[in-house]
């Protein structure tokens, strides 16, 4: 748990198209810590949002950069954790993959990830939080309700599974790129 004030960084829907009609299953908020914005901005002030919506090296320092984010995703529609942590842990793997980073210890951490999701049921308006702390931890809670719980469920010790599980938000090829666009408009 963190005691720093996060601001929104850039919010967005995961959605697909489905017989026609765009579908939202989640809405997705990014937070990050304030001391982020000197950093960040020395090095992008003065670009456009869409110049900082195509750059991948924009978003991987967001990504990679040492200091807290958190991200929470709020269900519109009902979901079970394996469901969820499987296309999570399936986007993990690929961006690992393709950056050449895919390790046993990363392998381990997608274990754990999954176990921790495994009997979990999500109805709409219940919430997963994220808690990517600069070290590298990935802190996972649930919420049925609105609110932020005082503690996790699980604490697991793997950065780059704590940086992949944002950048399949806000990457590339990301799962919301309405997140992605809100967090190059700030």
């Amino acid at each position: 748990a963190s005691s720093n004030t996060l601001f929104l960084g850039g919010a967005g829907v995961r959605g697909l198209e489905i017989q026609g009609k765009f579908v939202i299953f989640t809405v997705i908020g990014v937070y990050l810590d304030p001391v982020s914005v000197p950093s960040l901005s020395v090095k992008w002030e003065g670009k456009t949002t869409e110049e900082l919506t195509e750059s991948v090296p924009f978003f991987r320092e967001i990504v990679t950069g040492a200091f807290e984010k958190f991200i929470k995703v709020t269900m519109k529609l009902p979901l079970t954790g394996q469901q969820y942590s499987e296309k999570v842990t399936e986007n993990c793997v690929a961006i690992w993959k393709s950056l050449g980073i895919y390790t046993d210890s990363e392998a381990k951490a997608v274990e754990r990830f999954l176990e921790v999701f495994k009997d979990e049921t999500f109805p709409p308006g219940a919430s997963i939080l994220f808690a990517l702390s600069p070290e590298g931890s990935l802190t996972v809670a649930f919420s049925k309700d609105d609110s932020i719980p005082e503690t996790g469920k699980a604490v697991i010790e793997n950065k780059l599974l704590a940086e992949a599980v944002l950048e399949s938000i806000i990457g590339k090829n990301g799962v919301s790129p309405g997140a992605r666009l809100r967090v190059a408009e700030r």
